[in-house]
């Protein structure tokens, strides 16, 4: 399902310059993926992480 563009702007971006208009993880390539699932995942952890040693942290 393509969407309609916002304005001009968003249509020439779409058109000339090749934004896509949807943004869909499973159609990018492999490799892509596997960085986008690792980068997700590390922030996932790392907060999780500081939000415990934070609460850690106020209990000791």
């Amino acid at each position: 399902m393509e969407k309609k563009p916002f304005n001009d702007v968003d249509e020439h971006y779409q058109k000339h310059i090749g934004t896509p208009s949807s943004y869909n993880m499973k159609q990018m390539p492999k490799p892509i993926r596997i960085i986008g699932y690792i980068l997700i995942s590390f922030m996932t952890v790392a907060a999780s992480l500081l939000i415990i040693l934070m609460i850690w942290d106020k209990i000791f």
